[in-house]
C-alpha cells in the first residue's frame, strides 16, 4: 500500500489552491463540499472560478504565486499547467509540512485526491494511487450503481440511536448483530423507499425486541425492462441481490434473471397464451404464502409492472392481506424497443403523442377505441398484439386509418437477436407472417416509423456512405 487512506476535517481550515483553470476548478469544488475554505492564487481564472469568487464562495488574488503564500493553509493543490511552478510550489509546501497535491504528478505529491461516492456521512475514496486515473474513475461508478443514495440517511439515523442503543445493548457483540440487522432489514429498507418516520418506528421495534415473534417477509414488484440487463435501474439490481426467492414469467430474460442472488429459490410463473404455469390467482396466492412465511420475494416482471403487467392486480391481493412491497418501475417495452429501433415515440414534426395499448383484453379479445386510435399526428404502441395482428390491421383500415401509415414489429427489442420489420399497416401481418415474426414483440404504428431509415442507430451495418476512390474519374 503506497498510500495510507485518510479522511481529513477541513471545517473552517484555508485551502491554498493554485491555478484557476477548469482542473482547479473542480479541486475547489469538493474543497467546498468538505467545508474548507479556499484561497485561490492565480493571474487568470476560467469562468467557473471567478463566478465562485464573485458569489463570496472563495477568495480569488489574480496575482502569481510567491512563496510566503505557505504561510497559512492546512493544504495545497497545485493545478497550473506548469511544470516548473508546479515542482516549486510542491517544495515550498513540503518544507512547511502542509500536504500538497499536483495535479497529474503523482510525483511530487503528499497526498491523492480520489473518486468519491458521497453518501454523506457515508463517503467512499477510491484511488490507483495516481497510476490509472480513469479505472479510479471507472470503479466509482459502479459503486455509484449499487450504493443508494439513501445510505446517507440511514447513517445519520444509525448515528442518532447510538447512545440509546449503547445503554440498551452495553455488550459489543449484541450491538453489533443489532447494528447488523437494522442496517440490512426492514429498517434500511423504510429508508430507501423513503419512508423515514417508518424506518424510525422500525428501529424503536427492533430495539424493544417486539419483532422476535412470526418472521415478517415483504414482496418486491420490479419492472425487469424490455430485455436488456443494462436497462435495469439501480435499485432493482439491489432487490434483486438481497430477494431469498424470485418469482419470474417468461417475458423476463434470462440474463436478469441471473443477475438475482445466486441461492435464491427460482420459482417460474411464465404465461403463454391459453397455457399458464400459473393462473393469476394462483400468482397472487403463492406470494402471500411465501410473505407469511418470512421470505423476502421478488416479482420480476417484464418491462413495467404496472404498464399491462397486472402489477395492480397483485399489490391489490398484498394490501389486502397486509403484506409488506415496494414497487420498483421498469423501463416499459414500448419505449425501451422503440429507442433500440431507432424509432422516437413522439415528434414535432410527426406525432404530439402517443397511445399505449393491448392487442388482447381480459375477455381475450381486440376490442379497441378504434375512433380513437386512426386519429392524425399520434403513435400507437400496441402490446400482445401479434396473436390478433390481423384484426387489429384490418380494424384500423377499416376506421379510417391510410393502409399506407408507416407501421413496424420489433421482436426481443434490446436484446442482441432484436429483428425489426417495417411496412405498412396494410402489409404488415403478410409481411410478419414471411418473416416469421412472433412474440415476444411490439407493433408501432405511425408516421415516426419513417424515421428510423435514419435513427436505426444500433445496427451494425448503419448506412455508410461509400468509400471515395482517390482514382480518377473517368467520362
Amino acid at each position: 500500500m503506497n498510500y495510507l487512506p485518510i479522511f481529513i476535517d477541513l471545517t473552517r481550515s484555508q485551502c491554498l489552491v493554485v491555478g484557476a483553470g477548469e482542473v482547479a476548478h473542480r479541486k475547489i469544488e469538493t474543497l467546498l463540499k468538505a467545508k474548507a475554505g479556499v484561497v485561490v492564487v492565480s493571474k487568470t481564472a476560467c469562468t467557473a472560478v471567478a463566478a465562485m469568487a464573485a458569489a463570496g464562495d472563495i477568495k480569488l488574488e489574480l496575482r502569481g504565486y510567491i512563496p510566503t503564500d505557505m504561510n497559512s493553509p492546512s493544504l495545497v493543490i497545485a493545478a497550473t499547467g506548469d511544470h516548473a511552478l508546479n515542482k516549486c510550489i510542491a517544495d515550498d509546501a513540503r518544507r512547511c509540512r502542509i500536504p500538497v497535491n499536483v495535479v497529474d504528478n503523482p510525483a511530487l505529491c503528499s497526498f491523492i485526491m480520489p473518486s468519491i461516492v458521497d453518501r454523506s456521512p457515508v463517503v467512499i475514496a477510491v484511488s490507483t494511487g495516481g497510476a490509472a486515473p480513469v479505472l479510479a474513475r471507472i470503479l466509482r461508478t459502479k459503486l455509484e450503481t449499487i450504493i443508494p443514495a439513501s445510505y446517507g440517511r440511514l447513517a445519520d439515523l444509525m448515528h442518532d440511536f447510538r447512545g440509546t442503543v449503547r445503554e440498551k445493548l452495553p455488550h459489543g457483540i449484541a450491538r453489533r448483530r443489532f447494528w447488523e440487522q437494522a442496517a440490512t432489514g426492514s429498517v434500511a429498507e423504510r429508508m430507501f423507499e423513503g419512508k423515514d418516520q417508518a424506518a424510525v418506528e422500525e428501529l424503536e421495534k427492533l430495539l424493544a425486541g417486539t419483532d422476535r415473534g412470526a418472521p415478517s417477509g415483504e414482496v418486491y414488484l420490479v419492472g425487469g425492462g424490455p430485455g436488456d440487463p443494462d436497462l435495469l435501474t439501480f435499485r432493482a439490481l439491489r432487490l434483486m441481490q438481497q430477494a431469498e426467492v424470485v418469482v419470474y414469467d417468461r417475458l423476463v430474460a434470462p440474463q436478469i434473471v441471473d443477475l438475482c442472488r445466486k441461492d435464491a429459490e427460482r420459482v417460474f410463473v411464465g404465461k403463454q397464451r391459453d397455457r399458464h404455469a400459473l393462473d393469476q390467482v394462483e400468482i397472487n396466492t403463492l406470494l402471500v404464502r411465501l410473505s407469511r412465511a418470512g421470505k423476502r420475494v421478488i416479482r420480476l416482471k417484464g418491462g413495467d409492472p404496472f404498464l399491462f403487467g397486472r402489477g395492480g392486480e397483485e399489490i391489490d391481493t398484498l394490501a389486502a392481506n397486509g403484506i409488506n412491497f415496494q414497487i420498483v418501475p421498469g423501463i416499459t417495452a414500448a419505449s425501451g424497443c422503440a429507442a433500440y429501433a431507432g424509432i422516437p415515440l413522439t415528434h414535432r414534426d410527426f406525432a404530439q403523442q402517443c397511445l399505449f395499448v393491448t392487442g388482447h383484453q381480459k375477455d381475450g379479445t381486440t376490442t379497441l377505441p378504434w375512433d380513437v386510435l386512426v386519429k392524425p399526428q399520434q403513435t400507437i404502441a400496441i402490446y400482445m398484439g401479434m396473436h390478433g395482428i390481423d384484426e387489429l390491421c384490418a380494424q384500423l383500415v377499416a376506421h379510417g386509418m391510410s393502409g399506407e401509415m408507416p407501421a413496424a414489429i420489433i421482436e426481443r427489442g434490446t436484446m442482441p437477436g432484436q429483428r425489426v420489420l417495417v411496412s405498412t399497416i396494410a402489409d404488415l401481418p403478410v409481411a410478419a407472417k414471411n418473416e416469421a415474426y412472433a412474440a415476444p414483440a411490439i407493433i408501432i404504428v405511425g408516421e415516426v416509423v419513417k424515421l428510423r431509415d435514419r435513427l436505426a442507430w444500433r445496427e451494425t451495418n448503419a448506412r455508410q456512405p461509400p468509400p471515395q476512390s482517390s482514382a480518377p474519374r473517368r467520362g
